[in-house]
Formats: C-alpha cells, sequence, structure tokens
C-alpha cells in the first residue's frame, strides 16, 4: 500500500527521493517522510499529509543536502495518520531508520517482548517494533545490519519491503521484500530503491526486482548482493531493462491521471491486442494460452478471482465465456475464496486478475489454487509482477502504467484479454461457430474506434454531472452485459466522488431498491440496442412512472428510450457481447466530472490506494 524510495549514490538524494515520492502517491498519501545523511548527521522530516505538506514543512526546519537518502509515502495501517505514525522510523539508538510497506502480524507479541528488554516505543506502527527488534539482534549478535536484518525477519509474520539504514555503517542500505513489491534501479556507481520503477525512470534504465523472501545488501561502489532471506544463499541479480518511458507517467496536458487514463482507452486497447488478434486472417492467438490449450479445453470449470474493478471485469468475462466456450464460470472475490475453504478440483482453471500483480488476496487465492492442483492463469497489467511469476501462465494487458487510484483503463484491456481468451477457446471447442468468431474478431478489432467515438460524449457528460453532482445516491441499473458495467459504474462514483451509488440488475431493482426511487433520486440505466432491450425499457418505465430522474446511456438513434429518459448519451452500437468495451466509457467520464465539480482529489480518493497489497 505504502510507497517507499531510497537512493544512494553521487548526486543529491532529497530531490530525487522527493520526486519518486510523488510518483509512488497513488500507493498510499496520509503521510509522508524522508531521510537523509550528510556523511555525518542523520536528518528526519515527517509529517501528516501528501508529500506537498512534507516538501512545505522541509523548507522551514529541515537541512536537504546528502548523497543518501530513504523517503516513504503512507497509506496507514497500524496508527492513525499523524507525525509520529509517519515513516521513517529510528531504532531506540537512534542509529537505525527504517521505511516499510506491509503488515507484521505478530508486532504484539515481539512489542512485548522488546519492551520487557527495556525498549520504549513512539509510535503505534509494527515498523518501529520491526526496526527495534533489528536493534536488538544485531546488539545481541554483534553483527552487521544485513546479517541482522535476515534473523530478524525469520522472526516475523506478515507482509514486507523495507529498506534500512545504519548510521554505523552509512554506505549502505539493506532492502528485503516479501508480499509487497520491490525494485533496484541499477545506475552508474549509484542504485535506486522503489515501490516500482517510475521514481527511477528517467536515471538508468536497469531494474532488479527482488523476489519474494530476498534481500539486497546496496553499498557503495560495490555490486549489488542478493540472498535469500531463509537460508542465506546467494542470488544472481536479474537485471531487467525497464519499458516503461517518462511520457507514460506524466499527465500530458490532463488536469488528472484519470482522465489521460480515460482517453488512452482507444490506443490501450489497440496495444493489448496488437500481435495477438489478426481479423483478416480469422486468428487469435497468446503465448500462454496456446501453450496449455489443452488445460482449458479440458477444464471441468472456469474459476475467476479478484478483487474491486478486476472483479467486474472477472464478471463481465463470466458471461463471455459461458456464452463462447460453454465453460462453467465461477466468479469469486479472491479476499473471500481464500478463507472459505473452497472447493477446488485439479481440472480446474483458474483465471487470477489484476492491474497491479500484487493484490494480496489474489496472490493468496492463486497459492490456493496450486496447492489444491488446479492450473492458474494470470490477466495483469504490471511486467515482472508478483502474480505474474506466481502463476503457471497468463497475459498481460499492455495498458501502460495507471497512475489515478480509480482503474479506468485496467477494465477494458482486462475485459480486451478475457475477450481474447474466450474467442480462441470457443473457435477450438466448436462452441462458436466460424461465422460468429470471424465477425466478433472483426468488431474486437474496430473497438478502439467506437471507444475514441464514446469518448465524443465528454461534453454532454459534463452537462449531466452538473445537474446531479450533488444527489446524496445514486442508482445504476443494466442487464446481461452490462450489468456489471453498472457495478463498475457505480464504484467509480463512490471511490472519486464520495457519493453513495449502487449497481444493480435492472430486473431486480423490483425487489426493493425501487423503494428508493423518487424525484430526487438518479438512477443511470445502460440501454443498449443489442441485448435485452424490451426488457429494460420495461425497467425504464418503472422508474418513471415514480418520478425518478433517468440518465439512459443509449445506442445511437434509440427514440424510444430517448422519449423516457431526462438525459440521454449516445454511445456508437455493437455486439452485445462486446458493449461493456463502450458502455463503460460515459460512466467514467460522468463520475470524473462529478468529482471534478465536487471538489474532490480524484487521481487521489480519501482512504484509498492503488495497489492493495495487504488484506
Amino acid at each position: 500500500m505504502c510507497g517507499i524510495v531510497g537512493y544512494i549514490g553521487h548526486r543529491e538524494a532529497y530531490p530525487i527521493v522527493i520526486k519518486g515520492l510523488k510518483r509512488l502517491e497513488y500507493r498510499g498519501y496520509d503521510s509522508a517522510g524522508v531521510m537523509l545523511y550528510d556523511q555525518e548527521n542523520i536528518k528526519l522530516c515527517k509529517t501528516k499529509g501528501k508529500v506537498s505538506d512534507l516538501e512545505e514543512k522541509a523548507q522551514t526546519d529541515f537541512t536537504r543536502n546528502g548523497t543518501i537518502g530513504i523517503g516513504h509515502t503512507r497509506w496507514a495501517t497500524h496508527g492513525v495518520p499523524n507525525d509520529v505514525n509517519s515513516h521513517p522510523h529510528f531504532s531506540n539508538s537512534g542509529e537505525l531508520v527504517i521505511i516499510h510497506n506491509g503488515i507484521i502480524e505478530n508486532y504484539a507479541p515481539l512489542k512485548e517482548e522488546l519492551i520487557k528488554r527495556g525498549y520504549s516505543f513512539k509510535s503505534d506502527t509494527d515498523t518501529e517494533v520491526l526496526v527495534n527488534l533489528i536493534e536488538e539482534v544485531q546488539k545481541n549478535e554483534n553483527i552487521k545490519l544485513g546479517k541482522a536484518v535476515q534473523i530478524a525477519l525469520n522472526q516475523v509474520i506478515g507482509a514486507y519491503a523495507i529498506a534500512v539504514f545504519d548510521k554505523k555503517n552509512p554506505d549502505e542500505i539493506v532492502a528485503a521484500r516479501l508480499g509487497s513489491p520491490l525494485a533496484i534501479g541499477v545506475g552508474e556507481d549509484e542504485f535506486f530503491i522503489a515501490s516500482d520503477a517510475s521514481p527511477f525512470i528517467e536515471y538508468t534504465s536497469n531494474a532488479v526486482y527482488l523476489e519474494d523472501g530476498e534481500m539486497a545488501n546496496i553499498r557503495l561502489h560495490k555490486p549489488l548482493k542478493i540472498r535469500k532471506i531463509k537460508d542465506d544463499s546467494l542470488v544472481d541479480p536479474y537485471i531487467q531493462e525497464l519499458q516503461m518511458n517518462l511520457e507514460q507517467i506524466e499527465k500530458g496536458g490532463y488536469d488528472h491521471f484519470m482522465l489521460k487514463e480515460i482517453y488512452e482507452q482507444p490506443n490501450v486497447i489497440k496495444d493489448t491486442y496488437r500481435g495477438r488478434l489478426h481479423a483478416n486472417e480469422g486468428i487469435v492467438q497468446m503465448a500462454g494460452v496456446e501453450d496449455n490449450i489443452e488445460k482449458f479445453l479440458n477444464a471441468q470449470r472456469i474459476l475467476i478471482v479478484a478483487c474491486g474493478t478486476s472483479w467486474h471485469a472477472g464478471l463481465v468475462a463470466e458471461y463471455i465465456f459461458e456464452e463462447f466456450t460453454r465453460i462453467p464460470v465461477e466468479v469469486e472475490y479472491a479476499s473471500e475464496f481464500r478463507y472459505r475453504n473452497p472447493i477446488i478440483n485439479k481440472n480446474d482453471v483458474v483465471i487470477a486478475i489484476s492491474q497491479s500483480g500484487e493484490t494480496a488476496d489474489t496472490m493468496a487465492a492463486i497459492k490456493l489454487a496450486k496447492e489444491n492442483g488446479a492450473f492458474v492463469f494470470g490477466v495483469c497489467n504490471v511486467v515482472g509482477s508478483s502474480i505474474s511469476r506466481e502463476s503457471h501462465a497468463g497475459a498481460y494487458t499492455h495498458a501502460g502504467p495507471e497512475i489515478g487510484v480509480a482503474s479506468t483503463k485496467a477494465f477494458t484491456t482486462q475485459i480486451t484479454v478475457l475477450t481474447m481468451i474466450a474467442l480462441r477457446l470457443g473457435k477450438a471447442k466448436g462452441t462458436l461457430s466460424n461465422t460468429d468468431f470471424h465477425t466478433f474478431l472483426q468488431e474486437l478489432e474496430i473497438i478502439p474506434e467506437k471507444v475514441a467515438e464514446a469518448l465524443e460524449t465528454n461534453e454532454r457528460a459534463k452537462e449531466i454531472a452538473a445537474a446531479f453532482k450533488d444527489a446524496p445516491n445514486c442508482l445504476y441499473l443494466g442487464r446481461g452485459y452490462n450489468f456489471p458495467v453498472a457495478l463498475e459504474g457505480a464504484l467509480k462514483l463512490k471511490e472519486i466522488s464520495y457519493i453513495h451509488a449502487e449497481g444493480y440488475p435492472a430486473a431486480e431493482m423490483k425487489h426493493g431498491p425501487i423503494a428508493l426511487i423518487d424525484e430526487q433520486m438518479p438512477v443511470i440505466v445502460i440501454a443498449p440496442k443489442q441485448g435485452h432491450y424490451d426488457k429494460i425499457v420495461s425497467n425504464i418505465q418503472e422508474i418513471k412512472s415514480r418520478s425518478g430522474k433517468i440518465i439512459a446511456v443509449v445506442t445511437k438513434g434509440d427514440t424510444q428510450v430517448r422519449e423516457l429518459a431526462d438525459y440521454v448519451i449516445e454511445i456508437p452500437e455493437t455486439s452485445d457481447a462486446l458493449s461493456p468495451l463502450i458502455t463503460t466509457i460515459p460512466l467514467q467520464l460522468l463520475s470524473y466530472h462529478i468529482a471534478v465539480m465536487r471538489g474532490c482529489n480524484v487521481d487521489q480518493p480519501r482512504n484509498l490506494a492503488k495497489s492493495v497489497t495487504v488484506e
């Protein structure tokens, strides 16, 4: 959840750390801090609030020179967001400093034991327990920092990415990970540490991604040394060349990352199917599927595990897979799946979906599925992420970095990947006719053009947003393929505008939610011409007769719904199965404009973070 940045080298560390923290604020932004070392003193500055608040505080009471530094932007777990609970944290001696992302589950008994040994604690965090545990080991064993970190980590239970500095050995930073991502940038006589590569992309294109259970000794003028935490065995560092560029992580003239990412969807959908889909040749081919085609074709069922927006993409996939392949599909919240003793068979295929590839609950679900003999296929956006490594096979979405906390392009690119898989399996099984197969391929190939056309509804969405920005509640309705889109639309509005919203299957409205409808209740109805059009028209009439305010997303040229709705947003026509790729666009724009008009922080909504690496 939290963002970690570190630097050791020949440059001034402060600007690198601060810029890196700003790029990692999507991971958490309720407090921030930085430590610098200037060859003599450890200097610490931290505060409740955003990185901009940290910058402001550092201007007045902080000497900002030093070529070694670590910084942290926090999403609170243990202890409320305040100055004291902010990272970095000192050990009792003041010689060790730590930053930490994750949760130490057994911190309470460790803290109790350390108190008995004379340690005191200023914060409510589990992190302060960890740094003092490292100090206690170091003191008792009379060993260097790296070995003390290793021994201490073998005593803790939980998840972590950490960076630790020792004033007694100031040419070194020790980093380690278990369950939370950590990348090391390798430059000329300098190293960078970060939760992802974005903080150091302009300095080096070489990165080492620590694997779970690994730690690194990062030292000036010496090669990087990586060891296994459990048994101290050496690991050869695998240096990857970064594919990300600086332009991808800047706003590019847009007011917010979220708006930029909404408008990137025509291109990233195309990037996702590029080289995989060849409509004219009647080919859809993905290496992870082709290499394991028999496992998919022989599957008794497909289990999809995911969280949040990815779960909604999985619901769309359930409709698509069952229609195209006739394989039964179940979609599970990963957080529930891992704890409910699920029935998993060896002939099951488990598809795990995650934008970041680091979602803790989804990772745990993968491990459970593998333990029970299922084949696991990962769908994620981040190359080298934990889920991509833990899965038996998988496919990347190629959406590029998604900085806005509320996912947009992740949703449409995940649906694109899952649709291609379903098309390939339907063709191989013979459950999808050649005619339908070719029709869908051709339609999917031109979806980016139709998404671009749907983006032209931006001004209309802004007009409607102005009318409903002060609504306390909102209801989203859809049927069939567009029921999950209703859920996703409601989630977007909740996430970034803080308006309470619910998504429902339109036919279920009369089984309860209809009691909420009055002249103050905006109801967004997804009503494209394809699918269950006549049925949803009947649902709209039910809303109209109760004076609800109807905002309808309709196919261009629609007349029937237009007569009933108070507001209409027109989108291009496509097949029912592919319609979620289009219908979701105006809902994203509507949520965005409502949030902006309400003065909300669109890219960093309160209490949220982009990558959920803790339970």
